[in-house]
């Protein structure tokens, strides 16, 4: 269901993907757009192949995303925690171009801190950030060897959990996270927020797409993230997971989200 406890039908997906980088233009007798799809299908098993696992594939945001960690987007292997930290801060660095909504984003590290430890222990987590100032506050959590998301939107004063393999409800979580944008808005701001304004939400299964596996909890999280960033609906399923893993790679290696 997750991540490490420790803390040719691709063909016509890729000429998708593809889209995003390169105009339909003739290469070599051919389409560009499948030419460009093949060439990123080439690099894609370049990075899943042999090779040393400490090799370092991407480094950003203080990050170094090493073969290993590549690794774990192929087939139906957990993510680490590690991809899905760098991918959030990919969709925090798409949100600053103009068009879309203003994003910030946490480690999973902040929940477990805030939940175990109160809101003295996460306080620095934003020294340099005004959450008041962003339209949405992604919150990764990672509860029983499995990722789950919490979304604050500042815009419509909601918090709400978003759990892939929903069989129980955990509405504590947006509680938590309630109690500590009160806490953050009255040290910050010296405001109180008003509870009555606000609504928190477990998201319910037939709500949100879920995992039909064990192991693609940490991609659901990276894909609710993605598509919410864009205020897109939540339209993909479990068997758009092979094509999101692979693009996932190129995305991560070229540090840009399609």
């Amino acid at each position: 269901m997750s991540a490490d406890c420790t803390v040719p039908q691709q063909v016509s997906k890729m000429e998708m993907f593809a889209a995003h980088r390169v105009e339909n233009t003739v290469e070599d007798g051919r389409p560009g757009q499948l030419a460009a799809a093949e060439a990123m299908e080439r690099e894609i098993e370049a990075a899943f192949s042999r090779g040393n696992p400490n090799d370092v594939l991407s480094s950003a945001f203080e990050m170094d995303i090493i073969r290993l960690d590549i690794w774990r987007l192929k087939g139906s292997r957990w993510l680490s925690a590690q991809i899905i930290h760098f991918y959030l801060n990919l969709v925090t660095e798409r949100s600053k171009k103009e068009e879309y909504p203003a994003v910030q984003a946490f480690t999973i590290y902040f929940y477990c801190k805030l939940a175990t430890r109160g809101y003295a222990a996460v306080k620095k987590y934003t020294e340099d950030v005004n959450l008041f100032t962003k339209h949405i506050v992604f919150v990764p959590v990672f509860m029983n060897c499995h990722f789950t998301l919490a979304v604050i939107d500042m815009r419509k004063k909601t918090i709400k959990y978003f759990d892939s393999a929903a069989v129980k409800r955990k509405k504590e979580i947006c509680e938590t996270l309630f109690k500590y944008l009160q806490e953050e808005s009255q040290q910050k701001r010296h405001l109180e927020l008003d509870r009555s304004e606000w609504t928190l939400r477990s998201m319910r299964s037939h709500e949100i797409p879920q995992q039909e596996n064990g192991d693609d909890c940490g991609v659901f999280v990276c894909k609710y993230a993605d598509y919410i960033s864009r205020d897109r609906p939540l339209t993909f399923t479990q068997s758009d997971m092979p094509y999101f893993r692979k693009r996932m790679v190129w995305e991560i290696i070229h540090q840009q989200l399609l």
